[in-house]
């Protein structure tokens, strides 16, 4: 895909976000309520040399408050229905953040596309939006080491007529695709054999599912935790099992990460830290499980592995 504090405190109750199929209308609404305020305090500060490992934590410290990018999308970071800034990366920021001595988070929302483009020109602070990892990303940001591991899955209509399994089974059935703007899933569809031309690129999953739902494609094809959620209340649509796609001719598993400008090691070190003392504790699982993660989806994948390194 090219997908949140405090103190120690109790984890949060298992419904504590309760999740509901969001409409573009929402998810605009929630873009439009929030734009006046990701853009206070977006004044652009010159970046810091890296040869420190960066200055961006004592700043975050001193203002009291960083600005995460969000790309509008259920689970990993969104605006809900509420008007509140939710999703299992901001609700990890909030904790990890208030641990490194910044109370407030403040959502910046973008499209995903736009999400690496605006952390380097420094729009907001760092990606919090559930990105996997990748070494062409990896090339442009730096990536605290991956909060989830996911695999993918389709959304077909009822009763999956295709049967459509993976990427080569669909590319060998013809199967017309459709996957979101900037979606790691662009990638693993062109590795099954499927021309960029061929692929119906859309704004997000709500988009997908209306496109499935409509006939106009025969799948659009996301994380599976993506896929799960958003046919929750169609009548129409269905996920498929979910799959490990096929990378350079062998299985691999995605990780998603929070993502910072490559001068600010320092941070992203900090980061680092907390998130594997919250990982050994079993906290990260239990604040993504209300957003529909298993814990099949934790992970111990690092982002040196996955950029390749």
């Amino acid at each position: 895909m090219l997908s949140g504090s405090r103190a120690p405190m109790a984890p949060p109750h298992r419904n504590s976000h309760h999740i509901s199929r969001p409409t573009r209308r929402s998810l605009l609404a929630g873009v439009a309520a929030f734009g006046a305020l990701g853009a206070v305090g977006c004044s652009r500060v010159a970046t810091a040399s890296g040869t420190n490992g960066g200055d961006l934590l004592d700043r975050l410290r001193a203002a009291g408050v960083v600005r995460l990018g969000i790309a509008g999308e259920v689970p990993f970071g969104y605006i809900d229905k509420n008007g509140e800034l939710t999703g299992e990366a901001p609700e990890l920021a909030k904790v990890i953040f208030k641990r490194l001595g910044v109370d407030r988070v403040q959502p910046v929302p973008t499209e995903f596309g736009s999400l690496i483009p605006g952390l380097n020109s420094q729009q907001f602070d760092v990606v919090a939006a559930g990105m996997y990892v990748t070494p062409e990303r990896c090339e442009q940001v730096i990536f605290a080491d991956p909060d989830y591991q996911m695999p993918d899955a389709f959304v077909v209509r009822k009763g999956n007529p295709l049967g459509l399994r993976d990427y080569r089974d669909a590319f060998a059935k013809k199967a017309r695709i459709a996957t979101g703007t900037g979606y790691a899933q662009i990638e693993h569809a062109i590795e099954a054999g499927y021309r960029r031309g061929d692929i119906l690129i859309v704004p997000d999953q709500v988009a997908g599912l209306n496109a499935v739902e409509a006939g106009r494609v025969d799948f659009f094809t996301a994380t599976a935790v993506t896929s799960r959620l958003v046919v929750r209340t169609s009548r129409k649509a269905e996920a498929t099992k979910a799959f490990t796609p096929i990378i350079d001719g062998k299985p691999q598993l995605a990780g998603g990460a929070f993502a910072f400008r490559p001068t600010e090691t320092k941070l992203r070190d900090a980061f680092n830290v907390e998130l594997h003392k919250m990982k050994k504790g079993g906290e990260v699982f239990r604040i993504l499980e209300p957003f529909g993660f298993t814990e099949t989806e934790m992970t111990d994948l690092t982002a040196k592995e996955l950029c390749g390194g």
